[in-house]
């Protein structure tokens, strides 16, 4: 309750710093906010950075890279974007049952998870091109059913509508207000040439300016280098970039090893309003630091 009020709180705090006139006690010509405001954005940037982690980083990507500021947002797509609609398992059985699979859910996750994580070894990458080789090694391991009708069934399934649904309802109103601030927006993700079909049919590929896929980019995460690909499509410095995972070592590791911030979605961020909030607040600071006759000391002496 009390970091839900915190972060209302954080709310009210940036609309009155970014439209001081919305708010009775505050006024703005064009030479001055009003001492009410300049105390409001002030305050807002020190609850900001209280809760939602910033202030960690503050000093240390100041003293990298001189300031603060995220011109793009690069956001992990199965686990944070978007996740199945039902069970992997159930899924597998309930299709695979005209096909002669006869293991339970739990047989079926239990083997999928062995499956998935032996080492891969036709590739360096799990996911090449399609990922078919990939997919028709987990799906047989996992069901102990090697027919190719099968198998493309289930394929194609996981290109549908049907087989995904959004993390968030409130994405797109958040994406379309994170794009009309100037941050450019990328999906950043391990998978295969199937991710952007999968993007269209949930009607979201259009609120992203790029998408760099593991198997269209022949890296996958925690390689820098996904992550790297990212900004270049984006035009911006990897220091200009916070990306959002669910996967500490994937996505938050590997972020931060190409140079970009990094935020744990369901830990540093839990739905993508928090994510525009906290770009707001760092777009605060800067602001604020760029222009000091505003009457706010950044002095955290």
């Amino acid at each position: 309750m009390a970091l839900m009020a915190a972060r209302t709180k954080l709310s009210r705090l940036i609309q009155i710093s970014l439209n001081p006139k919305s708010h009775t006690h505050a006024s703005i010509s064009h030479h001055h906010y009003s001492s009410s405001s300049a105390a409001a954005s002030k305050e807002a940037i020190g609850v900001g950075l209280d809760i939602f982690g910033v202030k960690d980083y503050e000093d240390y990507r100041r003293s990298l890279y001189g300031e603060i500021s995220h011109k793009a947002l690069l956001v992990d797509a199965v686990g944070t974007l978007l996740v199945p609609s039902q069970p992997m398992a159930k899924i597998y059985r309930e299709i695979g049952e005209k096909y002669g699979v006869a293991y339970s859910e739990i047989e079926i996750l239990n083997r999928y998870r062995r499956a998935y994580e032996q080492p891969w070894g036709k590739s360096r990458l799990r996911y090449v091109n399609d990922g078919r080789p990939f997919w028709q090694f987990i799906v047989s391991s996992s069901t102990g059913c090697s027919d190719s009708q099968y198998f493309e069934e289930l394929y194609n399934y996981y290109t549908t509508e049907k087989a995904w649904h959004l993390c968030d309802p409130e994405a797109e109103k958040v994406f379309n207000a994170i794009r009309k601030a100037g941050v450019k927006l990328a999906v950043v993700s391990n998978f295969d040439t199937r991710l952007r079909p999968v993007l269209r049919a949930l009607d979201c590929d259009h609120w992203f300016d790029a998408v760099a896929v593991s198997a269209e980019v022949e890296a996958e995460k925690p390689n820098p280098t996904i992550f790297l690909k990212a900004c270049e499509l984006l035009g911006v410095n990897p220091e200009d970039a916070v990306h959002v995972g669910d996967d500490r070592r994937n996505d938050v590791w590997g972020a931060r090893d190409a140079g970009c911030d990094a935020w744990l979605w369901g830990s540093d961020v839990h739905s993508f309003k928090e994510n525009l909030d906290c770009i707001v607040t760092i777009v605060i600071i800067h602001f604020i630091r760029k222009f000091p006759m505003l009457g706010c000391s950044t002095d955290r002496g």
